[in-house]
C-alpha cells in the first residue's frame, strides 16, 4: 500500500532540501546520509505517487508509458521500436503488450512491409485510457509544482545533469 497523499508536500520539501544540501553541504544530507541515497528515497516516493495515480485509472506507470508512446506515434509501432523508445528490453514490451491486449487497450497488427514483424496500435479503449492516464499525470505534476516551483525543479535537473 502506498503512503497517503498527505506525504506529498513532505517529499517536495525534501527534494528542495536535498538540492540545497547537495549544493552547499558537501554532498551530504543534514542527517549525515549521502545525498544520493536521499535522492533515491525521494524518487521512490514520487514513483509510488505515479503508480498510485495511474492505478486510479487501471494502469501502471509502465503500461501508461506504452500507451503514451503508441498515442504519440499515431501509427502502429514495431515492438522493438517501442522497447527502444522506452529504454527497456523487448521481452518486457512483449509482456506489457500481452497484458494491454488482454485488457482490450492495444491490438497487434501485421507490418505491411515485413510479414515477420508485428506492430502494436491503440484501440479506441486504449486511446481513452491514455487520455485518463495523461490527466492523472497532469494532476500529479500540478501538485508537485505547487510545492516545488519549476525553477527549483530545473535547478535539481541541472545539479544532477553533471553526474
Amino acid at each position: 500500500m502506498f503512503a497517503s497523499e498527505s506525504t506529498f508536500p513532505q517529499v517536495a520539501s525534501a527534494l528542495t532540501e536535498l538540492y540545497y544540501s547537495f549544493m552547499y553541504k558537501n554532498g551530504h544530507y543534514d542527517d549525515g546520509e549521502p545525498a544520493v541515497f536521499a535522492f533515491l528515497r525521494a524518487a521512490r516516493v514520487l514513483e509510488d505517487r505515479l503508480e498510485e495515480a495511474m492505478g486510479r485509472v487501471g494502469l501502471s506507470g509502465a503500461r501508461y508509458g506504452v500507451l503514451d508512446q503508441l498515442a504519440r506515434a499515431r501509427d502502429p509501432l514495431a515492438l522493438g521500436e517501442l522497447a527502444e523508445r522506452l529504454s527497456c528490453v523487448r521481452s518486457n514490451i512483449t509482456q506489457l503488450v500481452d497484458r494491454l491486449e488482454a485488457d482490450g487497450l492495444v491490438r497487434r497488427v501485421s507490418d505491411p512491409d515485413d510479414r515477420r514483424s508485428i506492430r502494436a496500435e491503440l484501440t479506441e479503449a486504449g486511446l481513452e485510457r491514455t487520455s485518463q492516464g495523461a490527466e492523472q499525470l497532469r494532476a500529479l505534476g500540478a501538485r508537485f509544482e505547487s510545492v516545488v516551483p519549476r525553477a527549483e525543479c530545473e535547478r535539481l535537473l541541472r545539479a544532477t545533469g553533471g553526474l
